[in-house]
């Protein structure tokens, strides 16, 4: 059995794993979901036309047994953990897979009553509206930044040696490990003034343009999650909302499976742009 680790929004954490005092025995709704296939039929056609699909939200079912001798300690710390009215995150881990979904629980933990038995049975059952599994660490990618050239001890050996270069390319591979496209958090920051700052995805020519002039510092960030999109400008620690800056023809990126080719741009002083790209693939079980 995996190593389950469920925290609650109020912080409170608690292990299930494969030993006492709390051992899972059975574990279900890891693996695929139900997914619902749009459809129409014309007229005289012969079957029907596909128009999309999505999938269903995620029910898993957790059960197990208490083995210890002090079983309302822990009957307690489930109920309290595992609390219906809070949301909470489930982290699953089985060797070198570790993946984590939020979720909260459909009802209260149950204790079938067996008082015939030295341990006792809890049935645990959780809703996941999304029903993607997530890494655990969002991944970053900088498409456009300076690097630092010199480390300490540091020797000078020449009068003018560079402390730093430009990343040479424009186009950067963003890859998606995921099994679906993802959203992600863009960030856009200025080094020093600029104008009008912006992705494109080579492939699909969709773009994400800022209509701003930007100052040293100002950094501009963009989220694209579905019902979480946001854009929010922050200056001299004052963050504020900058949905209005957004060009009429953008798209908010998506990242799709596999690698997925963006370039950057400005429209004036390119080279103070820095552009760095979170993001945490998706996947349709474990």
């Amino acid at each position: 059995m995996p190593k389950l680790t469920y925290t609650n929004e109020r912080g409170q954490s608690i292990v299930l794993g494969d030993s006492a005092p709390l051992l899972v025995t059975k574990m279900d709704g890891i693996g695929g979901v139900q997914n619902t296939i749009y459809r129409h039929k014309t007229p005289s056609q012969d079957g029907t036309t596909a128009t999309g699909s999505t999938l269903g939200e995620r029910e898993l079912t957790i059960e197990g047994v208490i083995l210890a001798t002090d079983q309302a300690v822990y009957r307690q710390k489930l109920l309290q953990t595992f609390n219906p009215k809070l949301t909470g995150i489930l982290q699953y881990k089985k060797g070198l897979v570790v993946k984590e979904i939020g979720c909260r629980a459909e009802l209260a933990p149950a204790f079938p009553s067996d008082f015939s038995k030295n341990y006792q049975i809890f049935l645990i059952t959780l809703l996941c509206p999304n029903p993607f599994w997530q890494d655990i660490e969002q991944i970053k990618a900088e498409i456009a930044l300076w690097v630092g050239d010199f480390s300490f001890p540091l020797e000078m050996i020449e009068v003018g040696a560079e402390m730093g270069h430009r990343e040479p390319s424009l186009i950067v591979n963003t890859f998606n490990p995921g099994d679906v496209e993802c959203g992600m958090r863009v960030e856009l920051k200025a080094l020093a003034t600029l104008t009008n700052p912006s992705i494109l995805n080579v492939d699909t020519q969709e773009y994400l343009k800022i209509n701003k002039t930007m100052e040293a510092g100002e950094v501009i960030t963009v989220t694209t999650r579905f019902g979480a999109k946001k854009v929010e400008n922050k200056l001299n620690g004052v963050t504020t909302n900058a949905f209005n800056y957004i060009d009429l023809g953008s798209t908010f990126l998506q990242l799709d499976v596999g690698d997925n080719l963006f370039r950057y741009n400005a429209d004036t002083n390119i080279d103070n742009l820095e552009v760095s790209i979170y993001y945490t693939p998706q996947y349709l079980g474990v």
